[in-house]
């Protein structure tokens, strides 16, 4: 089709989630309240760590960017589902899937990065905190976002310059709801066996090796509390758990993926549901509805937006 890799498949089809049309229709009036939970959620947080002045610490610039990201993320995959799900037609054409894998990579890599600022905030301010605004400066929180994005990028890139390339001449059928490397990978028309071991090399090492160092600093950081003072340690971990549950939500579907690259069953595109709208949804709520600075601040947003008018 005229395709810089000899391509004869000029689209994808998405064979999606099912194929009853019931389940369709729940399934779109799912990921619809999900997508738009999704938004108002996380761009009400990126709102307020913007407008109330009390937020403006390290902690709540990354939280404000984690909340951009998963937006992001999400906005990969589910505004396609939703609509093919409303007009029952899942094909996508073969540039618009390269850079649905190219961005859902390019997302995926930034938030590992971003979830270990994250937890490297928390580490300094329980374990230091006398030092803790010298050593998470502002300077320090951009360099860790701009570092998260060279580290995206470079991520998707190197996985990328490897499939943009293959020659996918026969059947076209991808057996999930988006486009990824594994399942893509799986209809060209070459051997792509070598290519297996750069997914797991690139994508499943890092997950796992990211996830493992998460839960591992937490751990530390919990002794570390407990080894002060025991009493400290219930606090500590209500404000780890947060950190903790959006660390296994995020890490357990991209390690059952990648670390074996080409699945033989369907289940992981029903787990990648929690990445990108699960995750992304609940994000805004546990860090706002069991965070004390997010409900005050809602609080005085709400005082703010209502005032002029409670005034007049």
């Amino acid at each position: 089709m005229g395709t810089t890799n000899d391509s004869v498949v000029s689209e994808f089809v998405l064979i999606g989630l099912s194929n009853s049309w019931e389940m369709h229709r729940f399934l779109f009036w799912f990921f619809a309240m999900f997508y738009m939970g999704i938004i108002l959620g996380n761009l009400f947080i990126v709102f307020t760590v913007t407008i109330d002045s009390h937020l403006h610490t390290p902690m709540y610039f990354l939280l404000a960017n984690l909340s951009l990201l998963d937006l992001g993320l999400s906005s990969t995959t589910v505004p396609k589902m939703i609509s093919d799900l409303f007009t029952d037609c899942n094909i996508i054409s073969f540039p618009k899937c390269m850079i649905q894998i190219f961005f859902i990579h390019v997302m995926g890599g930034v938030e590992m990065v971003l979830l270990i600022a994250m937890a490297y905030d928390r580490y300094t301010a329980i374990c230091k905190p006398l030092h803790y605004l010298t050593i998470m400066s502002p300077k320090t929180c951009v360099s860790f976002v701009v570092a998260a994005w060279i580290v995206g990028i470079i991520h998707a890139v190197s996985q990328f310059v490897f499939v943009i390339n293959l020659p996918f001449c026969g059947p076209n059928e991808v057996d999930s709801f988006y486009c990824d490397f594994p399942r893509v990978m799986k209809l060209a028309c070459v051997d792509t066996y070598k290519l297996e071991f750069v997914i797991i090399a690139n994508s499943g090492f890092i997950s796992m090796a990211t996830f493992f160092s998460l839960i591992i600093s937490y751990i530390f950081i919990l002794v570390t509390v407990w080894k002060r003072s025991s009493g400290d340690l219930s606090k500590a971990f209500v404000t780890l758990s947060a950190h903790i549950t959006v660390v296994i939500l995020f890490f357990m579907p991209c390690m059952f993926l990648y670390v074996w690259p080409f699945p033989t069953t369907s289940l992981d595109k029903y787990l990648f549901i929690v990445d990108f709208a699960i995750t992304p949804v609940l994000n805004p709520t546990i860090y706002t509805l069991r965070n004390k600075d997010m409900r005050v601040a809602m609080r005085r947003l709400g005082k703010w937006i209502v005032g002029p008018s409670g005034i007049s």
